[in-house]
């Protein structure tokens, strides 16, 4: 298929970000990506080697799909980084202490880690699926520093959005073969995070059944 600027974009993902791309061009691909920011579940590995599909046959700028993409994530996760900072500590050991086998304890461990590693974290977490929308949340709790998390989120934004888009540039017509990869390594990162997840609760519930029986 020979895709040139004057026909509209073809591919498998879902019909609003065709249209998007369609009507818009490279800003429409930055909308999409903010969308992708506030809403983790839509495909961003879909949108991004997409944008450089299109920029590959014309349809858009190769520069401009690099530049809206990235102001896309740093507006999406600015927007997280306000719902955290809306939340704000009290409220969040206020909603920690009614969920079962998590202590105030734990928050507090969570916000000495992050004084410590914040700043690592964001930067790092741009570049992890899953995380690197929710990493916005807590550094707004913490009221990171908002010139800091705009440097930190947009360096880290470009370089996932530049991997991604010029993958799809290179890649031409063969584009969605990228999203095998990103799509197997999404799935690692969420097992990983799902077993933590789980041996933090059994080791606590463990902790808490011996106490128990001590006493």
């Amino acid at each position: 298929m020979i895709v040139n600027a004057a026909e509209p974009l073809e591919s498998s993902a879902p019909g609003w970000i065709n249209s998007l791309m369609d009507t818009l061009g490279a800003p429409g691909a930055g909308i999409a990506i903010a969308l992708e920011n506030l809403f983790p579940p839509l495909p961003s590995e879909v949108i991004l080697p997409l944008a450089g599909f299109a920029a590959s046959t014309g349809q858009m700028n190769l520069i401009a799909a690099l530049i809206w993409t990235t102001v896309g994530s740093v507006v999406g996760a600015w927007a997280l980084y306000g719902v955290g900072a809306a939340l704000g500590r009290d409220r969040t050991i206020a909603i920690a202490s009614k969920l079962p086998l998590l202590k105030i304890s734990d928050i507090e461990k969570t916000e000495a880690w992050f004084a410590k590693h914040g700043p690592k974290a964001v930067f790092f977490g741009r570049m992890i699926p899953i995380f690197r929308s929710l990493i916005s949340v807590p550094a707004g709790v913490e009221r990171m520093s908002v010139p800091l998390f705009l440097v930190l989120t947009t360096i880290g934004s470009a370089i996932w959005n530049t991997i991604f888009v010029m993958a799809g540039y290179l890649l031409g017509e063969n584009w969605e073969s990228v999203t095998g990869y990103v799509s197997t390594y999404s799935k690692v990162v969420l097992v990983f995070a799902v077993l933590a997840v789980i041996g933090f609760f059994v080791v606590r519930m463990m902790k808490s059944g011996s106490g128990s029986r001590r006493a």
